[in-house]
């Protein structure tokens, strides 16, 4: 899988990051694998790439691509969302009065996809980038080893 292309473990890579950032939340691997599979592309980049959205991460991706989303269709309001503290989030009633927002799941769906897109595009060009510089200077230290 290492000797692939360049563009095809960029390419692999940039797919994993579009599922990491696409508001299908709880299939990014499995749809990653599936896309893997059906096109033979390295299944460790892709991956790699899905997992860039993590534990750690989760918060801040859908964070940002609520607000992105808001920004484009409008904020819902958020005078009815429940009061969001370290204690009140350790409540059944905050979870519930939660749930009940799905004003805020189209902001979500629309930032979460322009980001999805974005970010693998970059990430294909970055990766691709990477790759390439990488290659050429093992390459380099490789020749000057003989």
């Amino acid at each position: 899988m290492l000797n692939d292309t360049p563009e095809r473990i960029a390419l692999a890579f940039s797919i994993g990051v579009f599922f990491a950032f696409s508001p299908l939340l709880g299939l990014h691997t499995f749809l990653g694998l599936i896309v893997a599979f059906l096109f033979g592309l390295n299944r460790p980049a892709v991956l790699i790439g899905v997992f860039v959205n993590n534990p750690w991460t989760l918060v801040p991706i859908y964070t940002v691509a609520t607000y992105l989303g808001g920004i484009l269709i409008g904020f819902p309001n958020t005078a009815l969302l429940p009061p969001l503290g370290w204690k009140q989030i350790w409540t059944e009633y905050f979870w519930v009065q939660l749930a009940g927002q799905w004003r805020l799941l189209i902001p979500l769906v629309l930032g979460s996809s322009i980001l999805a897109v974005l970010t693998s595009i970059a990430s294909f060009l970055l990766v691709r980038y990477l790759i390439v510089k990488g290659r050429a200077y093992r390459a380099r230290e490789d020749s000057a080893i003989l």
